[in-house]
């Protein structure tokens, strides 16, 4: 085997990790992917034999590129914007695809990433790079040019607002589902009582309808609130196909064939606590639904 074929082959055995890494600092898998090609690019253009340890070298370096990825997304907002709803990860409802098991590990669910959305990008870096991937906060201070003390501020703040914000979904889905079937069959049926019953109190809902539908870029919470907004969801309910959005109960809800929206449910305690709505058209365009037919 010729160095340029060893050097692949021993990046490939840290790419699941990278990309893993890469998703939950930008929530896009297709800039995930593209931030993992371009550290190949650079470990193909170094002096590999001087690099010791190789997956902490592509961890700094995905990491690093990730961290222009979010301040470049930050300089081209002329607003902030009320809601970015990343990436979902869709799988049919049976399970999710062995090559998205490591991407979603940890449960890592549309909500959590919603909420490090609203994180500064070196907030994010931070928390995502010691609590999920437990790299030092020496190594993560020099990425970011900061003190380790500094470091470990930074994911501290990171932390709590993740805890207040990112309610951790039930582990059971068959309880999850349960709870989703219940909110459509409310919804469908136009029972207001039934919709309140399995929504927690504080329930959030948050949809990103993009440039083309702005008036679907909504923040509500309450159960009754919540409840009011779900009423109109009844008329969707023929076309909720069931799926995991990231790993946790949710539906795709097509119709001839093009989606209209992709609903994710965080499910606690069997309350639905957080709904997260990707409603924008363009965006849905480009989602891969084949996971739906198998």
């Amino acid at each position: 085997m010729d160095e340029r074929a060893s050097l692949a082959e021993r990046f490939e055995e840290h790419r699941t990790r990278l990309r893993a890494v890469a998703y939950r600092m930008l929530g896009s898998v297709s800039e995930a992917d593209d931030a993992v090609q371009e550290a190949w690019l650079r470990l193909s253009r170094a002096d590999s034999g001087s690099v010791e340890n190789l997956g902490a070298w592509l961890t700094t370096v995905v990491a690093r590129l990730c961290l222009n990825m979010l301040r470049s997304r930050e300089h081209r907002r002329e607003e902030p914007l009320d809601v970015l709803m990343p990436d979902p990860v869709i799988s049919h409802e049976n399970g999710v695809e062995p090559e998205q098991e490591a991407l979603l590990a940890d449960s890592v669910g549309l909500a959590l990433l919603v909420v490090l959305e609203t994180l500064t990008p070196a907030e994010r870096l931070a928390f995502v790079l010691h609590d999920m991937f437990a790299v030092p906060f020496d190594e993560i201070a020099a990425m970011i040019e900061r003190t380790p003390a500094a470091a470990r501020q930074l994911a501290s703040r990171a932390r709590r607002r993740v805890q207040g914000q990112a309610p951790v979904p039930d582990p059971d889905l068959t309880r999850q589902r349960r709870a989703v079937d219940a909110f459509f069959a409310a919804a469908r049926d136009g029972e207001f009582d039934a919709l309140v019953s399995v929504l927690d109190p504080d329930v959030v809902l948050r949809s990103d309808g993009g440039v083309a539908r702005a008036r679907h870029t909504v923040v509500i919470s309450g159960a009754r609130t919540v409840a009011g907004q779900a009423l109109t969801f009844g008329r969707l309910s023929p076309f909720a196909r069931s799926a995991l959005i990231n790993a946790t109960a949710g539906v795709v809800v097509v119709a001839n064939g093009q989606p209209l929206s992709v609903m994710a449910f965080t499910v606690t305690d069997g309350k639905i606590v957080a709904i997260d709505v990707l409603a924008d058209p363009e965006r849905l365009k480009q989602l891969d639904l084949t996971a739906l037919d198998r």
